[in-house]
C-alpha cells in the first residue's frame, strides 16, 4: 500500500464515543479498516462528531498507516477523506482553505492603494478558538456579557469566563469547552492574515456556520404573525431534519437535567451549554439539511467597513457550496442569516443576500440561493409575495444619503496674509533678557507673508489636499476659508485675510476641526447619543460611526473619554459628519492614527464625501493617505506661495 492509493472502507467504531468532548473542536478521530488493521484517522471532532459507525468512506493515501504504540494512525497530513452519501463524494478532509486577496481602490476606483492577502479556512487549533473567544468579546464586551465556557480536564468543573481561567479545584488551566450562543453542530470559519505586521492580529474576522433554525414564522406590517412561512416558500426537506436537541422525543429527562444544572451553576446559559452537549450525539445524526445558517459573522473592530465582512460571508458561502457545511450530507440550495445588525450594515447583501421578512420577533431573514432552482423559487416570491412586493429583496437603505452640493466653487482671490509679531525683551525675567541681548536681540518686529496674492478655485464636490512643512501657512489657509464662512469667526483676526476675499456660495454648510482650536465637544453621552441627537436618526449615527472605523457595539455605547487617541481622533471626524455639512475642512487629518488605520479612515472618507457630495478640504503631509485620497486638487503652501496641482 503506497502513496496516491484509493482504499473504500467502513468506520468501525461509533466516532463520538472516540472523541473526548474535552477540547473536541480541535481533536478527534475516526476508526477505520484498512488491510484488517484498525486505523485511526487523525483529524478535528468538529468534522468526525458527524460520522456513524458502518459509514462507508473513502480514503486517498499521501503517506503509509504507522504503528505509534501498537496503534496504526494516519496523522493529520497523510491522508484525503470523502464521505459516501448517496452516488455523491463529499470531501471532508483536509479542512477546507482558500487563499485570496482584496484589493483596496482609491475613492474613484481607479488605483489600487492596499491590499490584504487572507487565508480563509475551518478553525482546527485550539489556538484558532481562542482567537475566535477574543474576536466574540469585541463583540459582545462588558462587564455582564460571558463569551466562553471552560471545562477542567481533571475534574471536569465548568466556568464561565472570557479569558482562560484556572480551576478553582485544581488550580491548573481549564480548557475551552464552548464558545457562547454555538452548538456542537456549530463550524467556524477563520480569516487569518498573510503577510501581516507584527502589530496586526493573526486571525482578524470569523463565520459561524449552523444548520437552520428549526422553525421560522413571519411578522406582518400589521403585527400578526404567519406561521411556517419558510415551508410556504421552499420544499421542507432543505431544512429538516435540523440539529436541535430539544425537539428530540425525550423532553422530559432533558428537562429534568436542564433544571438540576441551573440549580448546580445558577447560569442559564452554562445549563443550556451541557445539556446540549449530552444530548449533541443523537441531534448530530439525525441532522440532515439541504440548507445551512450563517449565525455570526465578526470581524475585528479595527478591520470593519474595509470589505473585510463581505470576503468572510463570501468565503463561508463558497466553504458551505464545496463541502456542504455543516452536516456534510445533503447538496445544500441555500444560506439563511437571522440578523438584526443587517438594518444598519449592507455587507450581507453585497455579497448577494436578499432580505425576505422578518421572524415573528422581527428580525430580518436574508437568503442566499446556492442552485438555479433557489434562485427560482426566490425571485418568484418576491414578485408574487404582496409584502415582498414592497421591499423587493432589499433591506438596507443608507441613512446618511447625499448632501446638497455647494451651488458654486470657492473662489480665493488677491488672497494675501500677513504675519506681524514684536519682541520685545524689557518684560522678560532679567536672566533670560541678558541671554537674548547676547544674541543681538533688544527689540525686534517681525512681519512675513504666510499667503500672497493667491488666487484659486476650489470646485463643489472636490477633494482638496493641502500640503506643506510645519509653519508655512497650510492652518492659516484653512482659517482664511473658514472665516469667510463661520459668522462666529467673523471679527477674530486669524481668520480675516490682509488682504483679498474669499468668496463661498450661499448654501454652504461647513463643519471644521483645527485640532486645539475648534473641535466638537463631547460630554458624558455615549458616542451613540451624541451623535444621533445631531444627525436626528439613530441609525444614520450607527452608520455614520461605522464610516469612520467605529463600527463596533463597544464604540457606539462608549463615552469619549473611554476612547484613545486614535478613537478619539475618529469619533471627531464621525461627531462633523453628523452635522451633514457640503463644506469639511479638517487640518492635521489622520495625525494621531497608525498608517493602516490612517488609510482605512482615509479611504473610508474620500468614498463618503464622494458619494454625498461633500467638498472635502484637508491638511496633511502624509504620503500613504493623500495615496489613498486620491484627491482632484494637491494645494502646495510655503513662505507665502500657494501652488495648486490638478491630479
Amino acid at each position: 500500500m503506497g502513496r496516491g492509493v484509493i482504499v473504500y472502507t467502513r468506520i468501525i467504531e461509533d466516532p463520538f464515543k472516540t472523541i473526548d468532548r474535552r477540547g473536541y473542536r480541535w481533536f478527534g478521530t475516526l476508526v477505520v479498516e484498512i488491510d484488517k488493521r484498525r486505523v485511526h484517522l487523525l483529524m478535528t471532532g468538529s468534522i468526525s462528531q458527524w460520522f456513524s459507525k458502518g459509514e462507508k468512506v473513502k480514503i486517498m493515501l499521501k503517506n503509509e498507516p504507522r504503528k505509534i504504540e501498537d496503534v496504526w494512525i494516519l496523522g493529520f497530513n497523510d491522508y484525503e477523506l470523502y464521505r459516501i452519501w448517496g452516488e455523491d463524494q463529499v470531501k471532508v478532509w483536509p479542512p477546507w482553505s482558500s487563499v485570496t486577496r482584496l484589493p483596496r481602490y482609491d475613492p474613484l476606483g481607479k488605483k489600487t492603494v492596499y491590499e490584504y492577502t487572507v487565508v480563509a479556512r475551518e478553525a482546527v487549533s485550539e489556538e484558532d478558538y481562542m482567537e475566535i473567544v477574543g474576536l466574540e468579546q469585541y463583540h459582545y464586551a462588558s462587564k455582564e456579557e460571558i463569551v466562553a465556557i471552560w471545562r477542567c480536564p481533571v475534574c471536569g468543573e465548568y466556568v464561565e469566563a472570557n479569558i482562560q481561567p484556572l480551576c478553582p479545584r485544581d488550580n491548573i488551566p481549564m480548557k475551552l469547552q464552548e464558545i457562547r450562543g454555538s452548538l456542537p453542530s456549530s463550524r467556524f470559519l477563520v480569516l487569518e492574515l498573510v503577510n501581516r505586521r507584527e502589530y496586526e492580529p493573526r486571525i482578524v474576522g470569523y463565520v459561524r456556520v449552523d444548520t437552520p433554525i428549526p422553525l421560522m414564522n413571519r411578522r406582518l406590517p400589521d403585527g400578526s404573525i404567519e406561521k411556517m412561512i419558510r415551508e410556504k416558500v421552499f420544499p421542507s426537506h432543505w431544512f429538516h431534519p435540523t440539529y436541535w436537541p430539544t425537539a428530540l422525543e425525550e423532553k422530559k429527562p432533558i428537562l429534568k437535567r436542564y433544571r438540576e444544572l441551573y440549580n448546580l451553576y445558577r447560569s442559564r446559559r452554562l445549563a443550556r451549554a451541557i445539556v446540549g452537549e449530552e444530548v449533541s450525539s443523537q441531534a448530530l445524526r439525525i441532522a440532515n439539511t439541504a440548507a445551512a445558517r450563517i449565525a455570526r459573522a465578526v470581524v475585528h473592530p479595527d478591520y470593519r467597513g474595509d470589505g473585510l465582512g463581505v470576503l468572510a460571508v463570501k468565503m463561508a458561502i463558497q466553504w458551505i457550496k464545496e463541502r456542504r457545511i455543516p452536516e456534510m450530507k445533503k447538496e445544500k440550495h441555500i444560506v439563511e442569516t437571522i440578523a438584526m445588525m443587517a438594518r444598519y450594515n449592507p455587507f450581507f447583501e453585497k455579497t448577494g443576500f436578499y432580505y425576505m421578512w422578518d421572524t415573528g420577533s422581527g428580525r430580518p431573514v436574508l437568503m442566499y440561493p446556492l442552485t438555479s432552482t433557489a434562485r427560482e423559487r426566490i425571485e418568484s416570491f418576491l414578485r408574487s409575495d404582496k409584502y415582498a412586493k414592497l421591499h423587493g429583496g432589499k433591506l438596507y437603505r443608507s441613512r446618511y444619503g447625499v448632501v446638497e452640493k455647494l451651488s458654486a466653487p470657492i473662489e480665493i482671490k488677491n488672497l494675501t496674509k500677513i504675519f506681524s509679531s514684536t519682541l520685545d525683551v524689557d518684560r522678560l525675567p532679567r536672566e533670560l533678557r541678558d541671554i537674548l541681548i547676547a544674541f543681538g536681540v533688544e527689540r525686534r518686529t517681525i512681519e512675513k507673508y504666510i499667503l500672497k496674492d493667491v488666487n484659486l478655485k476650489i470646485n463643489p464636490g472636490e477633494i482638496v489636499i493641502v500640503v506643506g512643512a510645519s509653519g508655512t501657512g497650510k492652518t492659516t489657509f484653512l482659517r482664511m476659508i473658514i472665516g469667510a464662512t463661520d459668522p462666529k469667526r467673523k471679527d477674530d483676526p486669524r481668520y480675516k485675510p490682509s488682504k483679498g476675499k474669499v468668496i463661498v456660495p450661499e448654501n454652504v454648510r461647513i463643519a471644521y476641526l483645527l485640532p486645539g482650536e475648534n473641535e466638537p465637544v463631547f460630554g458624558a453621552e455615549t458616542l451613540l447619543e451624541h451623535l444621533s441627537s445631531k444627525i436626528g436618526d439613530p441609525a444614520a449615527a450607527v452608520e455614520t460611526l461605522n464610516m469612520v472605523g467605529l463600527g463596533d457595539a463597544v464604540f457606539y455605547r462608549a463615552r469619549f473619554n473611554e476612547l484613545s487617541t486614535g478613537q478619539k481622533e475618529r469619533a471627531k471626524l464621525a461627531s462633523l459628519l453628523a452635522e451633514k455639512p457640503n463644506l469639511l475642512i479638517i487640518d492635521e487629518f489622520t495625525a494621531h492614527l497608525d498608517t493602516l488605520t490612517a488609510q482605512r479612515v482615509a479611504r473610508k472618507m474620500g468614498v463618503l464625501a464622494r458619494k454625498a457630495g461633500i467638498t472635502l478640504i484637508a491638511a496633511t503631509n502624509r504620503p500613504e493617505v493623500i495615496d489613498v485620497l486620491n484627491p482632484d486638487k494637491l494645494i502646495y503652501i510655503g513662505y507665502g506661495t500657494a501652488i495648486v496641482r490638478r491630479l
